[in-house]
C-alpha cells in the first residue's frame, strides 16, 4: 500500500517501537548481569567526549524505575509516530534524537545526562503540535490523546527536581515543536468525491443521469405521468351513469345530530 493511501496498520508500527524499547532493557540487563556501568557514556555538557552521549545516552538508565517510566510512553508514542507519520518517522526519530542530544549538551549542567526521556518529550511534543497545526480531525484527535495521557510531563521541562535532567526534557520538547512546524505536509490524504476531481465529466455521472435539464427527477416524473395516463384511461372507459353515480357520492354531505343534554359539563 502506498504512503498516500491513508491510514493502515503495518508490522513496523509494533515491531520497530518494540525493538527500540527492547534494546533499552538489554543494555540495562547487561549492566546488572556483568556489573558494567555505562553512565560515563551519557551526555556530559560542554566536553568533547561528552558528545558520545548524544548517541549512547538514550539507551542508558540509572535504575529499574527510570527505565520502566520511559519504556511505556516511548513505545506508545513511537508506535503512534510510525502509524500516523510513516513517511517521516525516521526523520523525526533519528533526527530528533541527534538534535535533542546536541541541545542538551549545549545547555545542560556539568553532569551526566542519561535516559530516553528526551526522546519521549520529543515525540509527545511533535505529535501534539503537528496534530494541532494539521487541522485534520484524525491528527487533532491524536493530539488530544497525547495531552490526556502525558500532559503532566510539561512540568518537568522546568528545574523542579535537581535529580531530573530538565535540560534534556526541554530540548526534546523544543525539537518536537520545531519539527511540527518544519514538516508542513499533511500526511493523511483528504478524501475527494467524484465531482471534486479535475477530470470530472457531469455527462458521465450516473446520478445526474436521473435528472432532466430542469432538475426534475426523471423516474418520479415518469411515474406521475403514467398514473395520470392510467386515471385518464380509466375515466374514459366509464359510462355516463357510472360517472353520475361517482359525482353523486363525491358531492354527498352527511349531517349528524346529537341530543342536547343540560347536565353535560366541560373543562
Amino acid at each position: 500500500m502506498s504512503k498516500k493511501s491513508g491510514l493502515s496498520f503495518y508490522p513496523g508500527v509494533i515491531y520497530a517501537p518494540l525493538l527500540f524499547v527492547f534494546s533499552l532493557w538489554v543494555v540495562y540487563w547487561a549492566e546488572i548481569r556483568f556489573g558494567w556501568r555505562f553512565t560515563t557514556y551519557g551526555i556530559y555538557p560542554q566536553k568533547v567526549e561528552g558528545l558520545r552521549g548524544v548517541l549512547f545516552g538514550p539507551f542508558i538508565h540509572s535504575g529499574l524505575q527510570h527505565l520502566f517510566n520511559n519504556s511505556i510512553p516511548l513505545f506508545v508514542l513511537s508506535a503512534a509516530l510510525f502509524y500516523f507519520y510513516r513517511d517521516i518517522k525516521w526523520k523525526v526519530l533519528l533526527g530528533g534524537l541527534l538534535l535533542t542530544g546536541i541541545i542538551t549538551w549545549a545547555i545542560g549542567r556539568p553532569s551526566y545526562h542519561i535516559g530516553a526521556s528526551g526522546i519521549v518529550y520529543l515525540l509527545a511534543s511533535f505529535l501534539f503540535f503537528k496534530g494541532i497545526f494539521s487541522k485534520q480531525y484524525q491528527l487533532t484527535a491524536l493530539s488530544l490523546v497525547v495531552v490526556f495521557l502525558y500532559g503532566s510531563l510539561l512540568w518537568y521541562v522546568f528545574p523542579i527536581d535537581e535529580k531530573i535532567s530538565w535540560e534534556g526534557h526541554l530540548s526534546g520538547f523544543l525539537v518536537g515543536l520545531v519539527f511540527a512546524i518544519f514538516f508542513k505536509e499533511n500526511h493523511i490524504p483528504e478524501k475527494k468525491y467524484e465531482w471534486q476531481r479535475e477530470d470530472y465529466n457531469p455527462e458521465d455521472d450516473e446520478f445526474l443521469k436521473h435528472f432532466d435539464e430542469d432538475g426534475n427527477f426523471i423516474e418520479t416524473r415518469n411515474e406521475i405521468e403514467a398514473e395520470i395516463e392510467i386515471e385518464t384511461e380509466a375515466e374514459a372507459e366509464l359510462d355516463p351513469e357510472t360517472e353520475a353515480e361517482i359525482e353523486k357520492k363525491l358531492t354527498k354531505i352527511n349531517y349528524y345530530f346529537r341530543e342536547n343534554r343540560n347536565d353535560d359539563t366541560s373543562n
